[in-house]
């Protein structure tokens, strides 16, 4: 149980180090803040079967706010929109009315929140006062989802096309952002 605790201590001073407005060049904040932080991953090869394999980002499981579970892999073969906060961070609080309004309008897009850094009770709170429950948001204490989509700080979007790949990029992005990085997944 102590290294449990002392291994999600060390995870979450390590996102906290990289903390809200931080840049992903060795501590610099003048990076844009739209800046990509990742690059691009490979579309994982086609079955023999034909059936599209679970991308490497979708192999997890957790549990939504709401309490019920969620499998990554169902979300394989259509665009993601995966969106990292906490409920303390400005960044995040600022970025939820264009990610509430992008998520009612790209119904063909998936948007699911991945929050962290706090307790669940926190992470409950912001949704409620954002508005953003209309769509799922997981509860990412230890930070398994983060580290999976390699994600080391609030706010970062991961934007995955129905192959899979995947682009990372820092927040806070505004609506014209968002409209333009979902259009990017929306395009074989």
């Amino acid at each position: 149980m102590t290294r449990i605790r002392v291994t999600a201590t060390i995870v979450a001073a390590g996102v906290l180090a990289a903390a809200c407005g931080a840049s992903d060049e060795m501590g610099r904040s003048d990076a844009p803040a739209s800046a990509t932080v990742g690059r691009a991953s490979p579309a994982p090869a086609p079955t023999p079967s034909g059936r599209a394999p679970v991308p490497e980002g979708l192999r997890f499981t957790a549990t939504t706010l709401g309490g019920q579970r969620f499998d990554g892999a169902s979300l394989t073969g259509e665009p993601v929109v995966f969106w990292f906060w906490a409920p303390w961070c400005p960044k995040c609080r600022s970025e939820a009315p264009a990610v509430k309004t992008a998520a009612a309008k790209y119904t063909d897009v998936a948007f699911v929140g991945v929050a962290g850094l706090d307790g669940e009770a926190a992470m409950k709170e912001f949704v409620r006062r954002t508005g953003t429950g209309g769509f799922p948001h997981l509860s990412d204490e230890k930070g398994a989802v983060w580290t999976r989509l390699g994600v080391s700080q609030q706010s970062t979007f991961v934007f995955m096309k129905a192959d899979g790949s995947t682009e990372r990029v820092a927040g806070p992005l505004g609506p014209d952002d968002l409209d333009r990085h979902v259009a990017k997944l929306r395009t074989p």
